[in-house]
């Protein structure tokens, strides 16, 4: 299993003297398969533009993957969406994977003055759309007010689209609209359903199997500074309005080896690659070890 990282937050980088660049590079220098940036807006919290942290991360790396988990085009244009992915995938040579979700609360869509109950069709319309607007074919953008031509330039390869979320939306786009399957927070055995779920759907519409990353959190080691397993969980919990009973055995914590297993758990269910969010201690310490299980598991 290939085990990538979420780049640090901006209060992260702050407390610890850590930039995007240098820690793409400790990523990439550890061998860890790719470094990840959310897509956010009127959060609350700061954070970074995805495609401006990408595109740090893609400057000064050479072999890593570079990843949105995950990119909301339903927020923007679809012209813009695609010259922002675009971009990201000319800038990194060829290295984006391209999760996309249509996720965030309402102040997220209202910030973007797009009524929320648009976002499941203008999603849809994106993975429709998107993989022939960056091959750089012309393609009839749908308008309120008409029907608009475009053709992308420079087009580039298609990147490798993986659907987030595991609700029932989410798992058809992924059967039927895109590369792979990118569900987060959730345990092996939801992988495991619901990826039998949409390969079946898939098949059904002669389409192949979908590849499986899994969004993750935690702690790796131990020490008196790093947040416990269930004050990692009571963060999901209100993030996410979940109970704590159902949240408490997601967040990976422990030793390597009690790592390892978690990890291999999802592995087993015919995950490719997991994706990790360092919920807390030193960034650079928490990438070096999870390189180890990485390591690990190969």
């Amino acid at each position: 299993m290939k085990i990538g990282v979420i780049l640090p937050s901006i209060e992260t980088q702050a407390a610890q003297k850590l930039d995007i660049a240098t820690a793409a590079r400790h990523a990439e220098q550890l061998g860890l398969s790719g470094v990840w940036h959310g897509d956010h807006l009127a959060t609350g919290a700061p954070t970074l533009d995805v495609a401006v942290a990408l595109a740090a991360a893609a400057a000064v790396t050479e072999r890593i993957h570079i990843g949105t988990s995950v990119f909301v085009p339903a927020l923007r244009p679809l012209a813009w969406a695609a010259e922002q992915i675009a971009g990201l995938q000319c800038l990194s040579a060829g290295r984006l994977l391209l999760g996309v979700g249509s996720g965030g609360g309402p102040a997220q869509w209202a910030a973007a003055e797009i009524p929320y109950e648009e976002r499941g069709p203008r999603t849809d319309t994106a993975l429709r759309l998107l993989p022939a607007l960056l091959s750089g074919a012309r393609v009839t953008l749908p308008d309120a007010r008409g029907r608009a031509e475009l053709e992308l330039a420079p087009s580039v390869p298609v990147p490798p689209i993986w659907v987030g979320n595991h609700s029932a939306p989410a798992r058809r786009r992924a059967a039927l609209l895109g590369d792979g399957w990118f569900p987060s927070l959730i345990q092996p055995a939801q992988v495991a359903t619901g990826l039998a779920e949409i390969t079946e759907l898939a098949a059904r519409h002669q389409r192949p199997a979908p590849t499986v990353t899994v969004g993750a959190t935690g702690v790796l080691g131990a020490g008196t500074d790093l947040p416990t397993r269930v004050e990692i969980a009571a963060g999901i919990t209100g993030a996410y309005g979940r109970s704590l009973e159902e949240t408490l055995s997601i967040p990976i914590t422990g030793s390597l080896a009690e790592a390892a297993e978690r990890i291999a758990a999802y592995q087993g269910t015919g995950a490719h690659h997991l994706v990790f969010g360092i919920a807390g201690g030193d960034w650079r310490n928490q990438c070096e070890l999870l390189a180890r299980a990485q390591a690990a598991l190969t």
